[in-house]
């Protein structure tokens, strides 16, 4: 492991990490904010979730730094007493997971049908190429909010697992597109260079080239567009349990937490809608500068 990671920082990827302290904040951050989300059960001071530990009579207290605030919650508590700080780890936590699951399962689709596109070409190249020309045409947030209000209502009943399930493939639906574009152009230019007509040759199977030889040399620009994707999922899950149609209210997420706040925020407590807000910003803002400083360490031109 400790060789591993010794060679990876002797690498120009590694160097170039080393060298950038706004990627260094950006790791530092991003790292804490998955860790806390983690491990929100050791983390948390609360269990915001617990019904038996809620106390209606420290609803709505203020942060402790505050006159009328208690050491007990730091961040101040909800309009149902739930510690704010807890309430943002746990919620940081599922819209974390919910970001991660739905950015792999479309860089899976996109990527497979990125490869299939580019390597046969033709008739194959023209219907996914078209099919994603229709995907694009629409907002994705407006396709996500369809089909998570479509699951809704077909399944009302459903259990939570479900409700996820549904909302990760509305989120899915869209972002598989733009890497099968990405896969697509990449394997255009791979499948006419010498090691690949070499492997046609030798009579090596179809599979196997895309596989073995194009694949990992077109997964350099999919790594940046999942890191930088990966915050935009997250934000169209808190956009759409913001409106009502995310999670489970009885799981909230950041997005859910915002929604919550919003309705006191002109009564002056502010601070159940702005700290689960600055989470969302710091997790999305550590994110995007991830993959911003990834793309240009990938890219020789741009160092």
């Amino acid at each position: 492991m400790k060789k591993t990671l010794a060679r990876w920082l002797d690498s120009d990827v590694g160097y170039s990490f080393r060298t950038s302290p706004v990627a260094i904040a950006a790791a530092v951050i991003a790292l804490v904010c998955v860790f806390c989300s983690v491990f929100a059960g050791w983390v948390s001071p609360h269990n915001p979730f617990d019904l038996a530990t809620l106390e209606l009579g420290d609803a709505r207290l203020p942060p402790a730094w505050s006159a009328e605030g208690s050491t007990k919650y730091i961040l101040g508590t909800d309009d149902q007493g739930r510690d704010i700080l807890s309430a943002v780890i746990y919620g940081a936590r599922i819209s974390l997971i919910v970001g991660v699951v739905s950015v792999v399962l479309s860089v899976v689709v996109g990527v497979v049908l990125g490869l299939l596109a580019g390597f046969f070409g033709g008739w194959l190249d023209s219907f996914l190429m078209r099919v994603c020309d229709v995907m694009l045409s629409f907002p994705p947030i407006l396709v996500a909010l369809l089909i998570a209000g479509v699951g809704r209502a077909l399944f009302p009943g459903a259990h939570e697992s479900l409700a996820f399930g549904v909302l990760i493939i509305s989120i899915s639906l869209t972002g598989w597109v733009q890497y099968a574009r990405t896969v697509r152009g990449s394997t255009l230019v791979e499948r006419n260079k010498e090691y690949v007509q070499a492997a046609r040759v030798t009579g090596v199977a179809p599979l196997r080239i895309m596989l073995r030889h194009v694949l990992p040399n077109v997964m350099g620009p999919v790594m940046v567009l999942a890191t930088i994707q990966v915050a935009t999922a997250i934000i169209t899950e808190a956009t759409l349990s913001f409106l009502g149609v995310g999670v489970p209210p009885t799981s909230p997420s950041l997005g859910t937490l915002i929604s919550i706040g919003n309705q006191y925020l002109f009564s002056g407590e502010w601070w159940i809608t702005v700290f689960p807000g600055l989470m969302l910003v710091l997790i999305a803002l550590s994110v995007n500068l991830l993959g911003d400083w990834l793309r240009d360490a990938l890219n020789p031109r741009l160092r």
